[in-house]
């Protein structure tokens, strides 16, 4: 699954109505109401949207005939593999109409055409842990957990070594867990964060 890096627009012109999208990153529910209100046009026909965050999400046709624009939206996030991700369509009516097909076509298809081109981050699952270990392997366990990708976020000492608080990707726990076993030769203590 993918995010998006940073905040994306893309406009197009169907039949003389505008349709703009905006599309960004969002952390959560609340996070998502924010987006949408910060960049909703009052004074557009419609403001359509959806976002998607893990099994959670939400759409809005904002007037226009149900289903027509929300669910077209959404359904372009989802085609493109996207989570934690909250679209916004905005139509300025242009004295055409479109009718439901043309509508879904317009939503959806300005919806894909701005995420198409969007920046894209891999979202990775991260577990977080501390290791406490002996002075001695302290160097050794850093060097070797950096060459992993395992990032040390906090160090504090004690009166015989070290505490790291680390993170790493879910899949590389075994792993490394297995290597701090085998560098310590046992001694160092890994506990797992919820």
């Amino acid at each position: 699954m993918f995010t998006l890096r940073r905040i994306e627009t893309s406009t197009q012109e169907i039949k003389k109505s505008r349709f703009l999208a905006i599309a960004g990153p969002i952390e959560d529910e609340s996070s998502a109401r924010a987006f949408l209100a910060a960049h909703s046009a009052p004074a557009a026909n419609h403001n359509c949207w959806a976002w998607r965050l893990g099994q959670s999400y939400r759409f809005s046709d904002d007037g226009e005939p149900s289903g027509t624009a929300g669910k077209p939206i959404l359904a372009a996030i989802d085609g493109q593999k996207l989570d934690r991700v909250a679209v916004l369509v905005t139509r300025w009516f242009g004295g055409i109409l479109l009718g439901s097909g043309g509508l879904m076509r317009a939503y959806g298809g300005t919806a894909a055409l701005c995420l198409k081109t969007a920046e894209r981050i891999e979202l990775v699952d991260r577990q977080g842990a501390t290791v406490a270990c002996d002075f001695s392997d302290l160097a050794l366990i850093k060097a070797r957990l950096a060459s992993r990708g395992v990032t040390v976020t906090t160090e504090s000492f004690t009166d015989t070594g070290a505490v790291l608080t680390i993170e790493m990707r879910k899949d590389l726990v075994d792993d490394v867990l297995a290597l701090v076993t085998d560098l310590s030769r046992g001694k160092a203590i890994v506990s797992l964060e919820n």
